[in-house]
């Protein structure tokens, strides 16, 4: 690995771990609040790519689980591993790796801009979206004792959100594209 990629996994690392200093809201119906930490996910894959977004998921997973208070609402430490949102925070690695499969497989720099942001939404609503509910909402269902069902239309709350966040994603990956040529290739 170059020292170029470990300087954009850690950079991307520390967006995602930015990202969490914006306040959870909290729905109250279901016990996970929503936060821009996936967002930062989404961004790690598109602008990465699969290998180097997911580890810089790992590092910011690595950096909370060592006990520094990184995750939205300044939680840290092991016991993250211990909540019902565990299944997302897990699903974080799954969802940038397949948001930068993805991106890697339908975008490149000989099509038009509407076809790269087409790609790169599609591959944030792909993985950062349906993957990262698929660990999510498994885990919460389990986790709770709420059942499956239960949280999965508890969960149905925060597509509006999490839709959002996946063309922000998309528009962010396609002016990285087209402003910063110097950004190696994504795979």
């Amino acid at each position: 690995m170059k020292t170029r990629d470990l300087v954009l996994i850690a950079l991307f690392s520390a967006i995602i771990i930015a990202l969490g200093l914006l306040p959870p809201i909290p729905l109250g119906f279901i016990p996970v609040p929503i936060t821009a930490q996936s967002l930062g996910v989404m961004l790690a894959g598109v602008v990465l790519g699969a290998k180097r977004g997911t580890l810089a998921v790992l590092l910011t997973i690595l950096i909370a689980a060592i006990g520094l208070p990184v995750l939205s609402g300044g939680r840290g430490g092991l016991s993250i591993f211990y909540t019902p949102t565990t299944g997302y925070l897990i699903g974080w690695i799954a969802a940038a790796f397949v948001t930068g499969y993805l991106s890697e497989r339908l975008v490149n720099r000989d099509q038009t801009a509407l076809v790269q942001g087409v790609g790169f939404f599609l591959a944030s609503v792909i993985g950062g979206v349906a993957v990262l509910y698929a660990f999510g909402i498994t885990y919460l269902g389990f986790a709770a004792g709420i059942g499956f069902t239960k949280a999965f239309i508890g969960s149905m709350a925060f597509i509006p959100g999490d839709v959002l966040k996946a063309v922000l994603a998309a528009l962010a990956g396609r002016a990285v594209m087209a402003g910063y040529p110097l950004l190696p290739q994504r795979a």
